[in-house]
C-alpha cells in the first residue's frame, strides 16, 4: 500500500534470560482479580504480576491506581533488568509464538504494530473501551517506559507469513513455558534480514488485521503516542508502535461467551416460559448441551435445561444485528427480561466458555442468578464483518482462548 507507514515492524524484545522464562510468564493482567494475582506470584519474585499488577506488592486495600504502585511496578521491572532475568535483544526481531492448549495450536508473530495504522482503522477493532481501563494502562506504559501487554490480533491467511514460521519453529526455541492448566507457551526468535524483509512485505501488502483481544492496551498505546509525540517526530520513534501477537484467521479460537441473569423481571418461571414462546421454540434437553449451530441457544431455568430456536428467521443486512448475541438481546433479553444497556444493567452478568456449562448451572443452582443462556460462539468471519463495517460488538461478545501469557516478550519506548 502506498504512502501509508508499515504496519508491522520488527522490535528489539525484552525478554526473559535463557532457562528464566518460566520464572517471569505471567497470565495477563486483567484475566485476573487481585486475589488471583497475589496467590499466584507467592513465592516467585519474578513472575511478571510485579510488574502488571504491583499493588499485590502492597498490603491488601491499597489503591492500585496510586502514584506509589506504578512507580513499584517500574522499580520492579528495574529490578528484573538489573538482576538478569531480562535482557534486551541487540538488533530488531520478529518473534513467532505459538500457544498450545490441548489439541489445539495456533502460531502467529510477535512484531510491532503500527499506531497510526491503528489510528486509521488498518488495525480494525470491534470493541468499545471504558476511559478508566484506558488510563490506568497509560499510566502503567509511562510508568514502566514500555509495553509489556501483548494485544492478540488476527490477519487473513498468509502463505509468506506461514513460510516464515514453519521455517523459524523448526529451530530450538528460545523459551517454553507450560502454564497453569497445560497451555504451552513457545517462542522462537526471527533475526534473519530474508525472514524480516519478508514479513515486513508480507503485512505491508494486508489490507487491514484486526484487534482479536486487548482492545484497550491498543487504545492506551495510541494515547501514549499522541503524548509523547512532538514537532520534531519522525513516526518510527519506538512509541508510534505497539506490543502485537499476530495469529493467521484459521487458527485462531473463539470459545462462546454466555449471559446469567439476576431475575426474571417480575414473571414467574411459568410466565417467562410462556413469554419467550412467542418468538422461540423451547423443548427440554437430557442435561446440558451447548447449542450446536448458530442461531440456536441453551437456557437453564429451575434446574432443567431448554433448547431454544428462533420461530422467525434473521433477515438483515447489519452485521452487527445478525449476531446471535444481538438476535438473544433484540428478542429475549430486552423485551422480557428488561435488560437495558448490557455495559450497565447490574442485572446481568456474563461467563467465558472456558468454564463450561457448569459454570451456569452452578449460579443459577446457587440462587445468585435466575436464568443463565449459552450461545454458540461468534465466527472470526462475523468478527470481522463488523469491523470492516466500522462497527462495534456488544459487549463479551466472543472469548479468545487460549490467552497470551505476558512478560515473555516485552516493547522498550526508548
Amino acid at each position: 500500500m502506498e504512502n501509508t507507514p508499515a504496519l508491522v515492524r520488527p522490535l528489539r524484545g525484552l525478554r526473559p534470560a535463557p532457562g528464566r522464562a518460566a520464572d517471569v510468564a505471567a497470565p495477563p493482567y486483567d484475566v485476573v482479580n487481585e486475589a488471583e494475582a497475589r496467590a499466584a506470584a507467592d513465592g516467585k519474585p519474578f513472575i511478571f504480576l510485579h510488574v502488571s499488577r504491583a499493588e499485590i506488592d502492597f498490603p491488601i486495600g491499597t489503591d492500585s491506581h496510586s502514584d506509589a504502585v506504578y512507580k513499584k511496578a517500574r522499580a520492579n521491572l528495574d529490578g528484573m533488568i538489573a538482576t538478569g532475568v531480562l535482557v534486551r535483544d541487540e538488533a530488531p526481531s520478529y518473534y513467532a509464538y505459538r500457544l498450545k492448549m490441548g489439541d489445539h495450536v495456533q502460531t502467529g508473530i510477535v512484531g510491532a504494530g503500527s499506531v497510526a495504522e491503528y489510528d486509521r482503522n488498518r488495525i480494525r477493532r470491534h470493541e468499545l473501551t471504558r476511559p478508566d481501563k484506558e488510563d490506568d494502562r497509560v499510566r502503567n506504559m509511562e510508568a514502566l517506559g514500555a509495553q509489556t501487554g501483548p494485544v492478540m490480533v488476527t490477519h487473513r491467511k498468509d502463505a509468506a507469513v506461514a513460510a516464515v514460521i514453519d521455517a523459524a519453529t523448526q529451530r530450538e526455541p528460545a523459551s517454553h513455558v507450560i502454564a497453569e492448566g497445560g497451555v504451552e507457551h513457545t517462542i522462537w526468535v526471527i533475526d534473519g534480514d530474508a525472514e524480516i524483509a519478508a514479513l515486513n512485505a508480507a503485512f505491508d501488502a494486508m489490507d487491514a488485521i484486526y484487534i482479536a483481544d486487548g482492545h484497550h492496551r491498543s487504545a492506551s498505546a495510541s494515547r501514549v503516542a499522541a503524548a509523547r509525540r512532538g514537532p520534531a517526530s519522525k513516526g518510527d520513534e519506538a512509541h508510534e508502535f505497539f506490543l502485537i501477537v499476530s495469529f493467521p484467521d484459521d487458527e485462531v479460537q473463539i470459545l462462546d461467551y454466555n449471559r446469567l441473569v439476576q431475575d426474571l423481571n417480575g414473571l414467574s418461571a411459568a410466565d417467562f416460559l410462556a413469554r419467550i414462546e412467542q418468538d422461540f421454540t423451547v423443548a427440554a434437553l437430557d442435561g446440558a448441551q451447548r447449542p450446536a449451530e448458530a442461531r440456536r441457544f441453551t437456557m437453564y431455568l429451575g434446574g432443567r435445561w431448554y433448547g431454544l430456536g428462533l420461530k422467525a428467521p434473521v433477515a438483515t443486512d447489519d452485521p452487527v444485528a445478525a449476531l446471535d448475541i444481538s438476535v438473544l438481546t433484540d428478542r429475549l433479553l430486552a423485551p422480557v427480561l428488561g435488560i437495558g444497556d448490557p455495559r450497565l444493567d447490574e442485572r446481568i452478568q456474563f461467563v467465558g466458555g472456558i468454564r463450561g456449562m457448569a459454570g451456569l448451572s452452578e449460579r443459577v443452582d446457587s440462587g445468585e442468578m435466575a436464568v443463565a443462556f449459552a450461545l454458540y460462539p461468534t465466527s472470526l468471519k462475523d468478527l470481522m464483518a463488523v469491523a470492516d463495517a466500522n462497527q462495534v460488538m456488544p459487549p463479551k461478545s466472543t472469548w479468545f482462548e487460549p490467552k497470551l501469557a505476558d512478560g515473555l516478550v516485552s516493547l522498550v519506548l526508548d
